[in-house]
């Protein structure tokens, strides 16, 4: 019995690294040997980006929030405790939405931190 060379199981191997290889440069999409490594590669750094994108997000959520308490004479330390202090359960993302959407409804919430602050 002849031994088989290129198999299906071989080929599909090949195949599906050649697949998540498609778009990167030169031999990197079409070499299996130097696909399989570019592959590899490009796993880590997106185990490693999502990550980072909630990192990122968080550091956005601040800068924004930071940003409107500055307009009505706080800064975003002072805010997060009187936040606290109020009993004020509001996470980062909602009071960034609710810094950029609206408005009215952040300058009250502001207020209300001033009087707990006083």
């Amino acid at each position: 019995m002849p031994r088989a060379v290129d198999g299906t199981k071989r080929k599909d191997r090949r195949k599906k690294i050649l697949e998540q290889a498609k778009g990167f440069y030169g031999r990197r999409s079409t070499n299996n040997r130097v696909a399989k490594d570019a592959v590899a590669k490009a796993g880590q750094y997106a185990y490693r980006g999502r990550k980072e994108r909630k990192r990122d997000f968080r550091k956005l959520w601040i800068a924004r929030i930071s940003a409107a308490v500055q307009a009505e004479g706080l800064n975003y330390s002072q805010f997060m405790h009187g936040l606290k202090l109020a009993n004020i359960e509001l996470n980062r993302k909602a009071l960034s939405n609710m810094a950029i959407e609206d408005k009215a409804t952040f300058v009250a919430l502001c207020d209300q931190v001033k009087k707990v602050l006083a």
